[in-house]
């Protein structure tokens, strides 16, 4: 759940818990009352990095891009680590600070399609 993330990104993780954007608190109001019966983990550490918010159950992370996300280091960063993290198996939903503050409607809507592709994918796949 963790891959062996030591425990200076714990710590960081547990700083960033503490001090949450505006859009990270909307999209957590959300995400705390288990979406379709799924506990997501905000500021959750994998590895080196910190996710937003993760869901063990679906391997989902759910990201939260600020206007910093749109700088070219910044993306590249992104893409390496979507990458590395995909390669685990885990995959990503992004949205912006705006769409989350803005159309929170559509936020919700989008994870949980989400969550309804994978589980009938899931249940058509592990029929015995």
């Amino acid at each position: 759940m963790f891959l062996n993330a030591d425990r200076l990104i714990f710590k960081n993780a547990e700083a960033l818990r503490n001090n949450p954007t505006h859009a990270e608190l909307i999209m957590w109001g959300f995400l705390k009352q288990k979406p379709m019966g799924y506990k997501f983990r905000r500021q959750h550490p994998i590895s080196i990095y910190i996710a937003d918010f993760y869901c063990h159950a679906l391997k989902l992370i759910i990201e939260i891009d600020g206007n910093v996300h749109s700088e070219m280091d910044v993306r590249k960063k992104d893409i390496d680590r979507q990458e590395y993290l995909k390669a685990e198996g885990i995959y990503f939903i992004r949205f912006t600070n705006v769409q989350v503050e803005k159309d929170i409607s559509y936020v919700i809507k989008s994870i949980e399609n989400y969550i309804q592709n994978v589980s009938n994918n899931s249940n058509t796949t592990n029929v015995n």
